[in-house]
């Protein structure tokens, strides 16, 4: 009867208001935080993750190394009789490979966070809903840059030589930074829909492996099956391969860029929009 009684009187306690100011924060309540402020807190929170676990930044910089002076001196005498030759049409590909390849990451990351229950605090928070995804995108942007740098340093190094110049070089990967950001797009839904990191990698793989490896990365088009040079000319890596060697040789091509330009945002218009619905509902 007394445990009753308790349990009624617990029920129908009301703290005054005097008791509430004690444990709330004095003066006016902050603002809401714009949708940039939060994409970039949830950006550097991407950023700080790098700091912490800085083997995160292997894919970055000694895979790249690895692609390149495997291929180089694997195939370059082969295919082109020299290596210094071959390098000046390998080095924008593997660029270009490397990064679309790492763009995977964002869905990895993302499958984590939600496995480990961080995104049910985020959904709790009074921030514009798609900032998180965005603020993942904004940190991989920054190992995308870095991943086209370590390349193009190393190919400076070994003797590559762009005809565009500084601004060519800086432009091309303006370009891929871009279209990397857009392409993410379709991992942050993927990172969404698998069950575990594992599968999202195994996805990613699945899509990305022909994708980069049946294109123009490492030979012309042109020596290749009429079956498969069709495959090669609709593939959306063929197109920002060949926007980013123009760039760097001095020939942008414009037709290219407007299609890496009108791909992107179709990218982000679809995947983005079905990742919101996904995360909205799950």
């Amino acid at each position: 009867m007394s445990t009753t009684t308790h349990e009624t009187s617990a029920a129908q306690y009301v703290p005054s208001a005097e008791t509430l100011s004690t444990v709330l924060a004095r003066g006016d309540r902050p603002a809401r935080p714009s949708a940039l402020s939060a994409s970039i807190t949830f950006g550097w929170r991407a950023m700080l993750k790098i700091k912490h676990v800085p083997e995160q930044l292997f894919d970055v910089t000694i895979f790249p190394v690895m692609m390149v002076l495997m291929f180089t001196y694997l195939f370059g005498g082969a295919l082109a009789g020299s290596t210094k030759e071959y390098l000046q049409f390998l080095l924008p590909g593997i660029m270009v490979m490397s990064v679309v390849m790492t763009t995977m990451y964002t869905g990895i990351a993302i499958n984590i966070d939600i496995e480990k229950g961080v995104f049910d605090r985020f959904r709790s928070l009074p921030i514009w809903r798609p900032s998180p995804m965005v603020g993942y995108l904004l940190g991989d942007m920054f190992r995308y840059t870095m991943a086209s740098i370590v390349i193009l340093v190393l190919g400076l190094i070994l003797g590559f030589r762009p005809d565009g110049g500084p601004l060519g070089v800086i432009a091309g990967i303006a370009v891929l930074v871009a279209f990397s950001f857009a392409f993410s797009w379709v991992w942050t839904m993927v990172g969404l829909l698998m069950r575990g990191e594992k599968a999202v990698m195994s996805v990613s793989m699945f899509v990305l492996f022909p994708l980069t490896f049946l294109s123009n990365v490492f030979v012309n088009p042109n020596t290749m099956p009429g079956w498969l040079q069709a495959f090669v000319d609709v593939n959306p890596v063929t197109r920002v391969v060949d926007a980013v060697r123009g760039l760097m040789a001095g020939d942008p091509g414009g037709g290219e860029l407007t299609w890496v330009l009108i791909s992107g945002i179709v990218l982000i218009a679809v995947f983005g929009t079905i990742t919101m619905r996904l995360y909205n509902r799950k």
